[in-house]
């Protein structure tokens, strides 16, 4: 990974502002992705009979998903300055979602681009900005590992 020092406590103070509050903005996260991209509602079974962002949002399920999704990520943050961790991390993920749980790859862009949007809304420009390549990443290691699974 060619993250440079700046780059990393930039990220890190970007993503710091997202994950104080976790729990509501993975939630957050997670209804837009159901309510934008519905076809990514099918892969979660517990999640199908809910039908409003009103009915998600007070979902104890989607809340807990959307925290465990922003924790996952906060856990690559916190090792982008080490490449053997922050894999240690994205390529048993990248494995399970693809051999265990079958989930199309596309929907890490979907999320990582909604996470980018909340952001910019929340935080600003530059706070998106200095993420963007921490997404790309998150991606890219990903596609990376379902390759590797055989996608």
């Amino acid at each position: 990974m060619a993250f440079s020092e700046a780059e990393v406590q930039r990220a890190r103070g970007a993503w710091e502002k997202m994950y104080a509050n976790a729990e509501d903005n993975g939630t957050t996260v997670l209804v837009r992705m159901f309510t934008e991209h519905p076809d990514t509602k099918s892969y979660f079974t517990h999640f199908k009979g809910m039908g409003t962002a009103e009915e998600m949002e007070q979902s104890d399920q989607v809340r807990n998903h959307g925290k465990r999704v922003l924790t996952t990520i906060n856990d690559l943050v916190q090792h982008l300055d080490s490449t053997d961790a922050f894999l240690g991390i994205v390529n048993p993920l990248g494995k399970k979602h693809a051999m265990q749980l079958k989930i199309d790859p596309k929907n890490f862009k979907i999320i990582c681009d909604i996470i980018l949007q909340l952001m910019e809304e929340k935080y600003g420009g530059d706070c998106k900005a200095s993420f963007e390549k921490v997404t790309n990443e998150i991606c890219t290691r990903l596609n990376n590992a379902y390759k590797e699974a055989g996608w």
